[in-house]
């Protein structure tokens, strides 16, 4: 590596996380100004964790996750199996389009798309709708990795258990599902952390009482930013961090297993 593509490559970062690491070090600021640094302190971490509104917006966005990253497993999985095992048949085309349309589709075209068929359908807006959008464009990114997976799959093990009398679900339940877990796992985390981090589409779709933390954080920072704010942020920074390293970790041990 050049000395020049150094110099890039530090400067990139530097553009991309030193905001990041700004806002960490700024949540431990004892100052109620967040641009004066007034010593090491954690007592907006307290404060945080006594705002009984900021902590029912993250209850809802974990609730919000965790059912959205479930449904998109299953649709995507289902979606995955059905490209990769049944080749070409009529309207695969469309069917691939309209699968992985809402992950490169703007957020504000998917919330609007979304909003006006809830409206058009008469359907109460509050935390199922924003679970059904966020499990629609959860479901593509989980189709591609499990699609990955599959891509490399020895079916000949599911042929041996065919052979030995083994039923369709009795193959995919013993011996398709083990060999593919790691693969749900990692999809279900990054729905997860998709989800968790949505602010666009969630805001049109939500209704009352169906507050997320993004959006909660946002109504706040309209209002000016506090310390408050940036402990928040930096447990979510955390939260989302974790969740990558998760996954990494299940795609790393994906890959051993599949060397072994």
């Amino acid at each position: 590596m050049t000395a020049f593509n150094r110099i890039a490559l530090t400067a990139g970062l530097g553009f991309l996380y030193a905001p990041i690491l700004v806002l960490i070090v700024y949540s431990f600021n004892d100052s109620r100004l967040v641009t004066v640094w007034g010593g090491f302190s954690t007592r907006w971490y307290g404060v945080l964790f006594g705002d009984g509104p900021l902590l029912a917006s993250a209850l809802v966005s974990l609730k919000v996750a965790t059912l959205a990253a479930a449904i998109a497993v299953a649709l995507g999985t289902l979606a995955a199996l059905a490209l990769d095992r049944h080749g070409r048949f009529t309207g695969r085309s469309v069917f691939t389009g309209l699968l992985y349309a809402p992950m490169v589709m703007p957020e504000v075209i998917t919330g609007l798309s979304l909003l006006l068929l809830f409206v058009g359908l008469d359907v109460e807006r509050g935390i199922p709708t924003i679970v059904i959008a966020h499990a629609t464009f959860g479901t593509g990114f989980v189709a591609v990795v499990v699609g990955a997976r599959l891509k490399g799959f020895d079916r000949s093990l599911e042929e041996a258990a065919a052979d030995l009398g083994a039923s369709p679900a009795r193959v995919f339940l013993t011996v398709t599902l083990p060999l593919i877990a790691p693969s749900l796992a990692a999809g279900f985390l990054l729905a997860f952390t998709l989800s968790l981090d949505d602010l666009v589409i969630a805001s049109f779709v939500s209704g009352p009482g169906a507050t997320t933390l993004p959006m909660r954080l946002y109504s706040q920072v309209r209002l000016g930013v506090n310390p408050e704010i940036n402990a928040a942020s930096t447990l979510l920074i955390g939260a989302v961090s974790l969740v990558v390293l998760a996954a990494s970790w299940l795609g790393a041990r994906r890959g051993t297993t599949e060397t072994v």
